[in-house]
């Protein structure tokens, strides 16, 4: 019986996983109605960051244990939770929800690319490269349709979606080249710190002072359930998972997310998608199954953060 609830429980926090990850874009997309983008996600890791911290004391070690750790966690939260987000938040305003969380699923294809180059035991493959075309492949046709149908912002909304994906991949393979003795939360939450400073400055001097936005009701349940379920709950659930099922399973977020976002905004969020964006997004999926497909389990772990997170 203890078993059988073992596995109940890590079915449930798998599909809430998903869940949470699917429906945090449109989440964006609704709050991006009220907030300005860059504030937006300055406030949500703020408040997830505190959360963090307040799980965290008293429970595990809060400090890296070594100095220069200080500058890997600076350099890659930079790169994860400023750029990344910044360009993803941003190029909401002109991208659907449901094609923003396919863009982002190249994480992987950046990732095995940077790790081949950083990782010695990880070089590039046949099968991988393979699949690395077929998803860019993907990313033109979906490009190209928004520039067709959303105009040039929408656009470049696109290529800044992939660039920070760029980004989010390096940021987590240089985390791998050298593993951090800290509590995968707490990386986390250092990541954000150092992201929160060029976010915070950033905002103010170009979107205003955080008083004077238009805090509707809406705008504050999409910023508390991006912060609370969408990054501290979704961190928490993910890390929970790791040793309980192989990476190989828990990879398969990658394919379940971006459709799932796509389901969240045409059921709730009224978006249309055209035949051509879905092909491409259908080729973006593919190019990383063939990514996974065939990858040895210590290939696998290069891509265990890199997932298409709102």
């Amino acid at each position: 019986m203890p078993e059988q609830r073992r596995k109940l429980a890590v079915i449930a926090a798998f599909v809430a996983l998903c869940l949470i990850w699917s429906s945090t874009w449109l989440a964006i997309k609704f709050g991006l109605r009220d907030l300005p983008p860059i504030s937006f996600v300055a406030i949500r890791f703020l408040i997830a960051v505190a959360l963090l911290l307040a799980i965290s004391v008293g429970r595990v070690r809060l400090l890296p244990p070594n100095r220069s750790d200080f500058k890997l966690l600076a350099y890659t939260g930079v790169l994860m939770f400023a750029i990344n987000y910044a360009l993803l938040f941003w190029a909401e305003l002109y991208v659907s929800s449901g094609l923003s969380a396919v863009l982002q699923a190249t994480i992987p294809i950046f990732g095995m690319v940077t790790a081949h180059y950083i990782l010695p035991s990880e070089p590039l493959r046949a099968p991988r490269i393979a699949g690395a075309a077929l998803a860019i492949g993907g990313v033109a046709v979906i490009c190209s349709r928004l520039l067709d149908f959303g105009g040039l912002l929408a656009f470049w909304g696109g290529v800044a979606i992939v660039f920070g994906a760029a980004g989010a991949a390096i940021s987590n393979v240089l985390l791998k080249a050298r593993a951090i003795r800290l509590a995968p939360a707490m990386v986390a939450a250092w990541q954000m710190i150092f992201g929160l400073v060029p976010l915070l400055v950033t905002g103010f001097f170009v979107e205003g002072n955080p008083l004077h936005f238009h805090w509707t009701p809406r705008a504050v349940f999409c910023l508390f359930y991006l912060a609370i379920p969408g990054s501290a709950l979704a961190f928490l659930l993910l890390y929970w998972l790791l040793p309980r099922m192989s990476v190989t399973n828990l990879q398969t977020i990658s394919f379940i997310t971006p459709p799932g976002a796509v389901a969240f905004g045409w059921l709730l969020g009224g978006e249309s998608f055209s035949l051509w964006s879905l092909a491409g997004g259908a080729l973006v999926l593919a190019g990383v199954w063939m990514i996974f497909r065939k990858a040895k389990p210590a290939e696998l772990e290069e891509c265990e953060m890199a997932l298409p997170q709102g």
